[in-house]
């Protein structure tokens, strides 16, 4: 028996409304409109988590849209969270996007701004540092106007809707973002707009994010939604390195950058070996830390973001404990 009227037909909802910690995983689409390495992705993580992110033009450069990779894991059985940014689309475009995922079956959708457009070009990468910037409505905004849709069949203009989007929302969130004081009435704000569900920027800093959740918890917002702490895979020290100067509200503490250092200079000079080291450590750190946001109070989930290198994600998953997950029966059967 379920324990409460389920909101959506998704099956991160019916994990999460039957007490499971909660597993997501994120599936980046590639710059060009190669459908099979999508594809490949799927075929690699089926089973493994409960929903899989499909980021929206992540790092602000172009790539394979968020609903058309959603529609392609569909097709592999993979249940999509699809992300629509406010930095691409005014309110109009937005809606559609919304009518036309609800339609094509994607149930799940997360709510956010979308990485600015110069981040791109700070990189390898050359982007589209020119683009504008739309931000018709921000992301609480687009949180309010999805549950609009869903629980109130209108439109943010007000026009009626004669079906609804069957929709579960999310939202990101940013605990240790500067500056700090504002995170917990942010995520407020969020849940209000009406989330049912958060996933957080990646926490590495397991202390200070203990404090926040503390303050979250004191607020009773964990009873509201569901927190899922996200996890970042580190591959090398250069990672590290790089998210704790370039990447906003992610703070890595001294003691992980130097076992990374450490592990790097075990191999000497050889540079095959010193990669290979790093990458383990990189999982060891990894598991550590799901473990250990396992333990906090409030938290429900995680949400797994091994850029371009999700072929790691099993042994990751399987040295967490968090394999198998639970199934459903689907709807109807």
């Amino acid at each position: 028996m379920e324990p409460k009227i389920l909101k959506s037909e998704s099956n991160l909802e019916r994990v999460l409304s039957n007490g499971h910690f909660a597993v997501t995983v994120e599936i980046g689409p590639p710059m060009d409109c190669n459908a099979e390495i999508v594809l490949e992705k799927a075929r690699l993580l089926k089973g493994l988590a409960d929903a899989f992110n499909i980021t929206d033009n992540q790092t602000g450069v172009v790539r394979l849209s968020s609903i058309a990779s959603a529609v392609l894991i569909i097709s592999e059985g993979l249940e999509p969270v699809m992300q629509m940014t406010c930095r691409d689309r005014n309110r109009l475009a937005i809606q559609s996007d919304i009518l036309g995922a609800a339609a094509l079956g994607i149930r799940n959708c997360l709510c956010i701004v979308g990485d600015h457009q110069s981040f791109g070009a700070a990189g390898k990468m050359k982007g589209h540092p020119g683009a504008k910037n739309v931000y018709d409505i921000d992301s609480i905004q687009l949180v309010s106007a999805l549950k609009g849709m869903r629980d109130e069949g209108v439109q943010q203009g007000g026009d009626s809707l004669e079906k609804r989007p069957p929709f579960f929302i999310g939202a990101a969130w940013t605990p240790l973002g500067d500056p700090i004081e504002i995170r917990p009435l942010r995520l407020k704000k969020k849940i209000e707009a009406g989330a049912d569900f958060i996933q957080t920027q990646g926490v590495f800093d397991i202390g200070e994010f203990k404090k926040q959740m503390k303050i979250i918890v004191d607020m009773g917002l964990h009873e509201c939604t569901a927190i899922l702490a996200g996890i970042i895979v580190p591959k090398n020290l250069g990672m590290l390195k790089y998210m704790n100067s370039s990447v906003a509200g992610v703070s890595i503490p001294e003691s992980l950058i130097k076992r990374m250092e450490q592990a790097r200079l075990k191999a000497g000079d050889d540079k095959k070996q010193a990669k290979k080291n790093q990458a383990e450590e990189g999982i060891r750190i990894t598991v550590e830390l799901i473990k250990q946001v396992q333990e906090i109070p409030g938290i429900r989930g995680v949400h797994i973001q091994a850029i371009e290198w999700e072929h790691r994600v099993p042994e990751i998953l399987r040295r967490a404990g968090l394999i198998p997950r639970p199934v459903f029966p689907k709807k109807g059967g």
